[in-house]
């Protein structure tokens, strides 16, 4: 059967395990909500305020030279085309940082060696 040495052993490396999983941290609901709100917005408000910049542009543009409403046209579409490229990046920056965090999570905790070598095994 198993000898009481190895009992020992096995309660002592049962300890340890519970030692390093340490206490379960959880997210409220509502935190994990707010957040992605935020994120929803700030996309939202990038595309707007690339769309208002442009249109602004070409709307004066078009004032200073007095020509047709080309220039509202064409710099309402760059502000546009800009608005998207700057919300694409920040969906990848939004992206790689949840999945750095995920990583994170997930990743082991070093203990500063291998076990089985410190215990003669």
């Amino acid at each position: 059967m198993t000898d009481p040495d190895q009992a020992e052993r096995l309660k002592a490396l049962e300890a340890k395990i519970e030692a390093l999983k340490g206490p379960v941290q959880t997210k409220k609901h509502t935190d994990e909500h707010y957040s992605q709100a935020h994120l929803a917005w700030r996309m939202v408000i990038e595309l707007v305020v690339g769309l208002l910049i442009g249109f602004g542009m070409g709307y004066g543009l078009d004032s200073l030279f007095g020509t047709l409403p080309i220039f509202l046209v064409i710099f309402t579409l760059l502000g546009l085309a800009a608005g998207i490229k700057v919300m694409m990046r920040s969906a990848t920056e939004i992206q790689q940082t949840q999945v750095a965090d995920t990583a994170k999570d997930n990743t082991p905790v070093e203990t500063g060696g291998d076990e089985r070598a410190r215990n003669g095994d």
